[in-house]
């Protein structure tokens, strides 16, 4: 059991310790629950169990020896699995199943029993003596079954009855499938009321009314917490109880369809939810990523909602300069545009914007994703299946084959799909992808490492931009920091900027949760593949050579990037550290 009726019959004083020894000792020797040794001794009443497990639990206790349980509500649960759990059903009323349990905290329990049912399951607690007379009375061939070994006599009569059975052939026997599909949807409204199932709930929705892009829900040895993730920084939100873990993961498991009965293997899943706050319905995807570590399965959400996704690229974040320079890239009728950083650096969402920015009746924009993140009218969108061998490569191979104008390649992971992307953008095709990368200049040697010829990358490629997050400074809070000129010289503002640049820095409100900081901003590094560049990747020029010759034409780095952002007062000179290099 959850909780320990020893102890808590001791702290009642219902019982003396030397009780509790003779009972632990009776327990070692012929097995059984505790509970169940104690009434076996005399030492306690059934009803003295079910009413110290009912008050622990918060559950009302039934005795069911007052009961007469209908014939059709036994029928629902089967003898092997009300054996199996120690539980027996007791009524049902509409969607709902009371189920009587000794403890009504066995999750996997109430989990299978619902999935078996398509009942909501309402469990109240009973003890184990009871459970067990109840179960020889409404199951009595089961109890049979699993009781005493069977006797010689009855293993004669077990042999003379197979040899009077008639011979069968293998036509005679037809295997049929008793499973039925379950509508996991209808088994979560139905089990709405569940403390895991509130509990759940206040997680997914505080994470969206504080802006949250992603929720870690992390088992450890001796600690079970939850944090978000808000503006690109964790955050310690709740530290549940460690006899929740396993029902919070088989509760989410659920939403997400996900099999909650494997628990060695990674699994990916999807869970959709509407929330309805300030008059309105918003709703939200949450891709769930489920992982096994030491102590428990951690649980990663990363939250997709339509109505954040930007798609004005004139907002993201770009210098007018780089922003023309991206535009004339994506008008062009062919080529291939990269977009590189790291996870979480805003790349579907450029790409999102590059593609919101082409799409017209007159376009047929394909786009392979892993996973699609956001629904776009009018766009094709396929979600990659590995197990399947739907990869990258395989959609592309087949995206040639339905007559695209652009192609959206969600990353180019491999020396197959860079081959295809490549080829596609060398034959007419607008190709858009991304790559992980630290700057723009390092992504040519990062093709070329992938085995692409250096005169391929050279005619195919349009542009690069590489880009990062950095954090807004508050406006509600943002005050002047001002910075002696030699320490701005130094992380890359020239003498003249120095000396008029004044620093903000956000002192913590209410509105930004005392942090100094709401919401994000991107920092852009975009490089125009031209005729001169082109020249220098045909001879082999390094990333250093190609970087020193981008800037000379024009092209702002990811630091200059960040350090206008800083004069503008957008963003700190800590965050423009954190994420770039001088």
């Amino acid at each position: 059991m959850a909780v320990r009726i020893g102890e808590l019959l001791l702290k009642e004083q219902r019982i003396t310790p030397a009780q509790l020894e003779e009972a632990l000792e009776l327990q070692k020797s012929n097995g059984g629950k505790l509970g169940y040794n104690f009434v076996k001794l005399g030492f306690v009443q059934d009803g003295e169990i079910a009413s110290l497990l009912s008050k622990q639990y918060g559950v009302p206790s039934i005795d069911l020896s007052q009961f007469d349980i209908d014939a059709g509500v036994i029928k629902l649960v089967p003898a092997a699995t009300a054996q199996k759990y120690e539980i027996v059903p007791v009524s049902r009323a509409g969607a709902t199943l009371t189920i009587a349990m000794s403890d009504p905290t066995n999750v996997f329990a109430v989990d299978d029993i619902t999935f078996m049912t398509g009942y909501r399951v309402e469990p109240v607690v009973a003890s184990q003596t009871a459970i067990v007379a109840a179960l020889d009375r409404y199951y009595p061939s089961a109890a049979g079954a699993e009781g005493q070994d069977t006797s010689e006599s009855q293993l004669e009569l077990a042999n003379k009855a197979l040899e009077e059975m008639p011979q069968l052939g293998d036509d005679d026997v037809e295997v049929l499938d008793e499973m039925e599909d379950v509508d996991v949807l209808t088994l979560e409204q139905q089990g709405g009321e569940a403390p895991v199932v509130r509990l759940v709930n206040v997680v997914l929705a505080s994470a969206i009314q504080k802006g949250a892009s992603d929720i870690h829900i992390e088992p450890y040895e001796k600690e079970y917490r939850i944090r978000y993730r808000i503006d690109g920084t964790l955050y310690n939100v709740m530290v549940p109880p460690l006899k929740f873990r396993d029902a919070i993961t088989s509760r989410l498991k659920i939403m997400a369809k996900l099999d909650i009965a494997e628990k060695r293997l990674p699994q990916d899943g999807r869970i959709k939810l509407r929330l309805s706050s300030d008059g309105g319905t918003q709703e939200i995807d949450f891709r769930v990523s489920c992982l096994p570590t030491l102590f428990g399965e951690k649980i990663v959400m990363r939250l997709l909602d339509q109505s954040k996704l930007m798609l004005d690229m004139t907002k993201l974040g770009f210098e007018p300069d780089s922003l023309s320079k991206l535009k004339a890239a994506i008008d062009r009728p062919w080529g291939l545009v990269l977009v590189t950083g790291p996870t979480g650096s805003g790349k579907t969402n450029t790409l999102y914007s590059a593609i919101a920015q082409i799409n017209t009746p007159a376009t047929n924009i394909m786009t392979a994703e892993d996973p699609v993140e956001f629904n776009i009218t009018g766009v094709n969108q396929v979600q990659m299946r590995e197990n399947i061998g739907l990869n990258f490569a395989a959609a592309l191979r087949s995206f040639l084959r339905q007559d695209p104008n652009v192609i959206l390649v969600g990353e180019i992971r491999d020396f197959e799909t860079a081959e295809i992307a490549v080829k596609a953008a060398l034959t007419g095709h607008l190709v858009l992808s991304t790559l992980h990368t630290n700057d723009a200049p390092s992504t040519v040697n990062r093709l070329m490492n992938m085995g692409i010829e250096p005169f391929l990358v050279a005619s195919a490629v349009n542009l690069i931009c590489a880009q990062r997050l950095v954090r807004r400074v508050c406006t509600n809070c943002s005050e002047e920091q001002p910075t002696p000129p030699p320490a701005l010289e130094e992380i890359g503002f020239s003498p003249a900027e120095a000396d008029t640049v004044v620093p903000c820095k956000g002192v913590g409100c209410d509105q930004c949760n005392d942090t100094g900081y709401k919401g994000r901003i991107g920092l852009y590094e975009v490089m125009e593949i031209n005729d001169e560049i082109n020249e220098m990747v045909l001879l082999g020029a390094s990333t250093l050579e190609l970087r020193r010759k981008a800037i000379d034409l024009g092209m702002l780095t990811l630091r200059a990037s960040g350090l206008r952002k800083v004069a503008a007062g957008h963003t700190s000179i800590e965050e423009v550290l954190k994420e770039t290099v001088k």
